[in-house]
């Protein structure tokens, strides 16, 4: 049995964390790509018990299967912009609040509850340099469009996507600044902004100045947005998989595939039925320049199981499904256990548990 483990007391911790920076601010859960790989009905249960209560998706099926679960009174906001009457029609039967990041998306979206008889709830999003989607932080005059000219939509937020880029968050302030500019140019003109929002992970657990009304958190829940030192985040996500072989090789055998590893001494190698394609070794992608491959470089030469309270170094190469380990001083057997650092979200063939 290959398994991933999701640790409980893990998540509840970093859920603590999390209110703490939001502080009065509301937290909408993102819960896009099954939660990071953790479930996406597990995980939401499991932060609804801790009191989070908003949840954000980017797909009608993933709110569907919330609603299906009993989520049925709590808010789900929709991350993504679209024009699809599918779609629409089935996040207004899903009661989803909307996301309106274009012309067209608010003009479609206000038809289909004109014709249901029905005001239907949205935020507005606002590109204002990720380019992903919204409207420009620099046409105001669109964005103003969607209060005066939707009378079937209840526009009850707005938001903006704050990117990662620089420690120092002088691009994040930049972005900021222009969204508020927006903002401003909302109640200027008479309208009510409702709650905004532009912090994510990485924006709340690195630039304070980010946290507004809400912040739409993902991925610091498992303790994987980018870290700092004394964050207090937890990394969330073990794989296990029992020893499939155990061995001796010889001096001087030749191990791996694309690059051979000849062996300096006569080895005892553990053969454990996991590799890249399972997500071992299968890492995020990470800020470039000299330091970030200094680091990727350190963290190619020795990675490490741990097989009991030892570790067992990897040789050579983690193969696609299967990784050879040095276990010369290591007293082990096939059956026992080999557990592994693994991102839920590149977790593949393990069964999901939570403990």
């Amino acid at each position: 049995m290959k398994t991933l483990v999701i640790e409980k007391e893990a998540v509840r911790r970093n859920a603590a964390v999390i209110k703490e920076k939001a502080g009065s601010a509301a937290i909408y859960a993102v819960l896009t790509g099954d939660a990071c790989g953790a479930g996406l009905v597990d995980l939401a249960k499991l932060l609804r018990e801790e009191g989070i209560g908003r949840f954000a998706v980017s797909e009608p099926e993933e709110a569907r299967q919330l609603r299906k679960a009993g989520f049925v009174d709590e808010e789900i906001l929709m991350l993504r912009s679209t024009t699809d009457r599918e779609e629409l029609e089935e996040l207004i039967d899903l009661g989803v609040v909307c996301t309106i990041g274009s012309h067209d998306t608010g003009v479609a979206l206000n038809a289909l509850a004109e014709a249901r008889s029905t005001v239907v709830e949205a935020h507005i999003q606002v590109d204002t340099g990720m380019g992903y989607g919204g409207f420009l932080a620099t046409e105001p005059e669109k964005v103003l469009s969607m209060y005066r000219y939707l009378p079937n939509v209840a526009l009850s937020g707005i938001y903006t996507q704050i990117h990662a880029a620089g420690k120092k968050g002088r691009e994040a302030a930049e972005q900021l600044a222009l969204f508020q500019q927006v903002v401003e140019a909302v109640h200027a003109a008479g309208f009510e902004s409702g709650t905004v929002h532009a912090a994510g992970s990485t924006a709340l657990m690195n630039y304070e100045f980010a946290r507004l009304d809400a912040v739409r958190v993902g991925s610091a829940f498992l303790g994987r947005c980018r870290r700092s030192r004394g964050d207090r985040l937890t990394t969330v996500g073990t794989g296990e998989a029992a020893i499939e072989e155990v061995r001796w090789l010889p001096k001087g055998h030749t191990v791996g595939n694309s690059a051979l590893v000849k062996l300096k001494k006569p080895t005892r190698v553990a053969v454990v039925p996991v590799g890249y394609q399972n997500g071992l070794g299968v890492e995020r992608p990470r800020e470039t320049g000299l330091f970030s491959f200094l680091s990727a470089w350190r963290r190619s030469r020795r990675r490490y199981l741990r097989i009991g309270e030892q570790k067992a170094r990897v040789i050579g190469q983690i193969g696609a499904l299967e990784t050879l380990v040095d276990v010369t001083n290591i007293k082990c057997a096939p059956g026992d256990l080999a557990v592994f650092a693994v991102d839920p979200l590149y977790a593949k063939g393990l069964k999901r548990v939570y403990r």
